[in-house]
């Protein structure tokens, strides 16, 4: 039966009997309003690891001025109710003062790779990322910790940070999960009404499309990151932040898909932010030139 506590020193004291006799430690963040893709980390972890831990914590750090802190949906009871059916051992839901002392200062900054993409439109958004998710691999000590890669970039970001401070902890980068219209699970998809739920299929699709024309030869990133851009940008309702092609691990933008890289996007539905992704690089010589990744073959 999963446990669920609030203070730092109850999952210290529970993990620790958790972990005797040498039991591997999942880490699970998340910031709670749970759906699909959590609970494919939450399975990913179960398998790997002994033990499944995962945190609710709808983190003030990581949300700037005018963002939506304050109407981020909570439920804790209901995302509960999620965990223990997906099979975790522990629940660590804390509020902010447990998790920032007052007078606390100290924050991670992660350096160049969060300025870019989501962080030029979001300034200090990465530190605050950072600085939580340093602070909950310090209070549960994992041998893995579990991020999906629909927030490709915060992976990223994640990993720099975990190489960079020599920390003990494996970083496992999960698949994005889908809904049966191509769009990528998100907590933020509960704003959208059904009209623009519509318009945000038009993120998935351009991707997807992409992943098509890459698929024929194309390989000029720079025309096909204008393709995507005008794809997305022209659907009505919706409002382009950005769409890149860049380098997988440095996120540096690419002139020729020449070498792995990540195809992202952000825009604005509405009053929602959403952002997605696809993994693109070079099509062998010998591959068949219609074959298009099985996971853009749902309909969109």
């Amino acid at each position: 039966m999963m446990r669920r506590v609030t203070t730092i020193a109850e999952t210290r004291a529970a993990l620790a009997g958790l972990r005797r006799g040498g039991r591997t430690v999942g880490l699970v963040p998340t910031m709670g309003a749970l759906h699909d893709g959590h609970l494919s980390l939450v399975r990913a972890s179960r398998d790997r690891c002994d033990v499944t831990v995962v945190s609710v914590f709808v983190n003030p750090t990581q949300f700037g001025p005018g963002e939506d802190l304050d109407s981020y949906p909570r439920d804790l009871d209901a995302d509960a109710a999620l965990l223990e059916s997906a099979g975790a051992d522990l629940l660590f839901a804390p509020d902010a003062s447990e998790m920032y002392a007052e007078g606390a200062e100290t924050r991670v900054e992660p350096g160049s790779i969060s300025t870019v993409l989501c962080g030029a439109s979001r300034p200090g958004h990465f530190a605050g990322v950072a600085t939580v998710v340093v602070k909950l691999l310090g209070i549960t000590l994992p041998d893995f910790a579990f991020f999906g890669e629909k927030d490709y970039q915060q992976l990223k970001v994640i990993e720099r940070v975990v190489r960079d401070l020599d920390m003990p902890v494996r970083v496992m980068g999960c698949p994005i999960v889908r809904d049966e219209d191509g769009l990528a699970l998100s907590s933020r998809n509960r704003y959208l009404n059904a009209g623009e739920r519509v318009s945000a299929r038009v993120l998935s699709r351009a991707l997807r499309r992409l992943c098509e024309r890459i698929a024929r030869g194309e390989i000029d990133a720079c025309e096909l990151t204008r393709a995507l851009a005008d794809e997305v940008s022209g659907e009505p309702g919706v409002r382009l932040e950005y769409a890149a092609i860049v380098d997988a691990e440095t996120l540096a933008p690419l002139g020729r898909l020449t070498s792995p890289g990540r195809a992202l996007v952000a825009a604005r539905v509405g009053r929602t932010r959403l952002i997605d992704n696809v993994a693109v690089g070079p099509v062998p010589a010998k591959a068949d030139a219609a074959v298009v990744p099985l996971s853009w073959r749902s309909p969109a």
